[in-house]
């Protein structure tokens, strides 16, 4: 929720069918407007945001991370299924 004016009103948002959160009025993914706004800096083709506990709808600043392209962010994923399975690397569940 954020302030506006005085008054506290509530983003508009939905769940789209992949999972994530993303602006009604747009289709935007809400994930990738906080990853830019954290950069400072819009996002650049290819670029992907990874959701670091995996959940889809956590779009804490601090819980997503650019990927430069998919590879890379591919390669994450590979990285922690090596060490704790397919399905943490994946859900981020044990």
């Amino acid at each position: 929720m954020r302030k506006q004016s005085g008054t506290t009103t509530r983003a508009k948002t939905t769940i789209n069918s992949a999972g994530y959160r993303e602006y009604k009025n747009s289709g935007n993914p809400v994930h990738r407007h906080v990853a830019a706004q954290k950069l400072g800096r819009p996002l650049k083709a290819g670029e992907v945001v990874h959701h670091k506990d995996r959940n889809k709808l956590n779009n804490s600043p601090s819980n997503l991370q650019v990927f430069s392209s998919q590879n890379a962010h591919w390669n994450q994923h590979k990285k922690d299924a090596a060490k704790r399975g397919w399905k943490y690397s994946l859900t981020g569940k044990k």
